[in-house]
């Protein structure tokens, strides 16, 4: 069984930033797909980034291109949100998801919010972006 907390969750002005942390632990070999969901209050959960691991293929949701970068540490099996230029509309629960698939399939689901193709999730942090 894998456990996945993140961490690094804040209130923040319009433009600041954060960086977000996924740490998983348990038995995580084989989970090479890594995503970044976000749930705003009241609003269904969209998928924000992923990532295929060692490497691999990188995706992102329109509305966070250019200010969000997902990144791994394999070595401390962590994965990371850097998140710049805050905006309001950010404000949500941020959750960290993980799978096992291949990469095309990882980038395609990650496209899609295909929450269901997701095995492992954490518990969430808040982000709240105040104008």
């Amino acid at each position: 069984q894998v456990q996945l907390v993140e961490s690094g969750g804040g209130s923040v002005q319009a433009g600041g930033s954060l960086r977000l942390s996924c740490a998983a632990s348990g038995y995580t070999y084989g989970l090479n797909c890594w995503a970044w969901f976000r749930q705003p209050p009241g609003k269904e959960r969209e998928a924000v980034a992923g990532i295929y691991t060692n490497g691999g293929s990188i995706a992102y949701a329109d509305s966070v291109k250019e200010r969000f970068t997902i990144s791994e540490d394999n070595a401390m099996n962590t994965i990371y949100l850097q998140m710049n230029s805050l905006k309001p509309e950010d404000t949500a629960m941020y959750y960290c998801a993980a799978s096992g698939m291949v990469s095309w399939l990882c980038m395609d689901r990650v496209r899609s919010g295909r929450t269901a193709a997701f095995a492992a999730w954490g518990q969430g942090t808040q982000v709240t972006v105040s104008s």
